[in-house]
């Protein structure tokens, strides 16, 4: 017997919930300098309720072949990809209404 999602009530393998909190997230892309000259690519409003924080990095990081970190719901990558973040957050499966690149 497979297990059951709390949230939907279907067996794990057909779970939608996280296809489904996907759709709802507003995402913000912007670039930080910090200390020592070091550019950060921040990625804000994903719920780190909803979505796997820790596969979701781990796509992120083999994807731009950098280092990083996510806490409290923020992303942030090493380096300056905010022009590539939309189309592998895309590929990931986020709409592109809902990626906004500052």
């Amino acid at each position: 017997m497979s297990d059951i999602c709390s949230t939907c009530g279907l067996p794990k393998e057909l779970c939608v919930c996280e296809s489904i909190a996907k759709e709802s997230q507003k995402i913000t892309v912007m670039v930080e300098k910090r200390k020592f000259g070091k550019v950060y690519t921040i990625i804000r409003g994903i719920d780190a309720k909803e979505i796997d924080m820790k596969d979701l990095m781990r796509k992120l990081k083999n994807a731009f072949a950098c280092g990083g970190t996510a806490k409290e719901g923020i992303v942030e990558l090493q380096g300056d990809h905010k022009h590539r973040v939309k189309q592998v957050l895309t590929s990931i499966g986020f709409p592109p209404e809902t990626i906004e690149v500052k």
